[in-house]
């Protein structure tokens, strides 16, 4: 009798992180959903790995109840369980905080941080119902160390890392873990279009590995998350951001007098 292959629900999937990610499940053997609300995208990505037989595109917007529910029922449909949700899908706007309106604020709020509330509490019965499972909630450096501009973004992703605490102190015994990571600076294309040289070159000042992350380094430790070798990890948040967050305010000047 064949063993069921366990399957990763990644959302915001159709590029960068989520789409690292859900690659990183298919080569360690899993089957991936990926799930975003950029329909044109996601098909071209879910198109270009060329595995249909074990990966699922579904269009999804995290933030509106209703469609979570249609798309973890169209999961079951189709694979029968969800051992991993890798809660990624998140906006962004940055300004400064006199100019936030209310409707930026809102809808930030509602993604980053109603989203993975909303898919958890979605795929959680799924889970239990196949033994169990693991939840990664993408959180972000800025939820830890407040800088300017991300009044919305901020608050959002600290707001992420508490979730994270709640909902593994609630489903730990039941069968879930629940973690988060903090990524810093990350080479996505994202990055790569907005950052300039300057930017870059604080960045790479701040950060002791004097360089940004690569999307594949957030994808191993998310995985890692959702493993067997994980075990005991629960309600975490793991910083990976080359050390940004542990050098305090990293005067560039001290580290240029080395």
């Amino acid at each position: 009798m064949s063993v069921p292959r366990r399957v990763a629900l990644v959302t915001g999937a159709a590029r960068g992180i989520g789409l690292t990610t859900a690659k990183k499940y298919l080569a360690e053997g899993w089957a991936a959903v990926l799930l975003d609300i950029d329909t044109v995208t996601l098909a071209a990505a879910h198109s270009a790995i060329g595995l249909p037989d074990t990966t699922m595109a579904v269009e999804c917007d995290v933030a509106e109840p209703d469609q979570v529910s249609a798309a973890v029922k169209a999961i079951i449909e189709r694979f029968g369980r969800i051992d991993a949700l890798i809660n990624n899908a998140g906006v962004a706007d940055f300004c400064p905080i006199l100019e936030t309106d209310f409707a930026t604020w809102s809808r930030i709020l509602a993604v980053n941080l109603s989203g993975p509330f909303l898919c958890t509490q979605a795929c959680a019965p799924v889970m239990l119902a196949g033994g169990g499972g693991a939840v990664v909630n993408i959180a972000s450096i800025s939820g830890v160390r407040a800088s300017t501009l991300r009044t919305a973004y901020g608050t959002s992703k600290a707001g992420l890392m508490h979730l994270t605490k709640q909902q593994a102190a609630e489903l730990g015994d039941k069968g879930i873990r629940v973690n988060a990571i903090a990524p810093g600076p990350v080479d996505t294309a994202m990055a790569k279009k907005v950052h300039s040289p300057a930017i870059r070159a604080d960045y790479h000042q701040a950060i002791p590995l004097n360089r940004y992350g690569l999307e594949e380094e957030i994808a191993e430790v998310i995985f890692f998350l959702t493993s067997d070798r994980a075990s005991y990890v629960n309600g975490q948040t793991i910083a990976v951001d080359g050390g940004f967050d542990a050098t305090g305010i990293g005067l560039a000047a001290l580290r240029s007098s080395d």
